[in-house]
């Protein structure tokens, strides 16, 4: 993340530099709030903006993906050998993703008035290893 941050001539704060170890640490996907917390540990006095306009700017940048679960926003790090445009399956249990190498958009008759500016896909759903063992569970009940 530092090295693509620099690379897009983004000055590498300390700030940056936790907010890097943070997303690499991460197991899963995390929110502006859990971000805003484990960043206000080591400097106190960050605002919320400082917090939102990073995420914000490392989202464009497509060094983070941005994610809409019911529960709200949650960010993550990019997919990593996905340099192309992209959609994702999620699972709801266990966070696993797996990248959709395809774009459903190119399916759909777009009328000539409307100009697209950018749009999301995102399929949220159960892995095949949850769906095993939510059925497990209620076997064994």
């Amino acid at each position: 993340m530092i090295q693509a941050m620099s690379a897009k001539g983004l000055r590498i704060t300390e700030q940056r530099r936790t907010l890097a170890r943070l997303f690499a640490d991460a197991v899963g996907f995390l929110n502006p709030k859990d971000v805003y917390l484990g960043l206000a540990l080591k400097h106190p006095g960050l605002s919320y903006d400082t917090v939102y306009r990073n995420l914000r700017i490392l989202q464009e940048m497509g060094i983070l993906e941005q994610f809409l679960f019911e529960d709200g926003v949650k960010f993550r790090m990019g997919c990593y050998g996905s340099h192309h445009h992209h959609h994702h399956m999620i699972c709801l249990e266990c966070h696993t993703i797996i990248p959709l190498e395809f774009c459903p958009m190119h399916n759909l008759e777009i009328p000539d008035t409307f100009q697209i500016v950018r749009h999301s896909f995102e399929v949220y759903g159960y892995c095949e290893k949850c769906r095993k063992q939510d059925l497990a569970q209620v076997v064994s009940a």
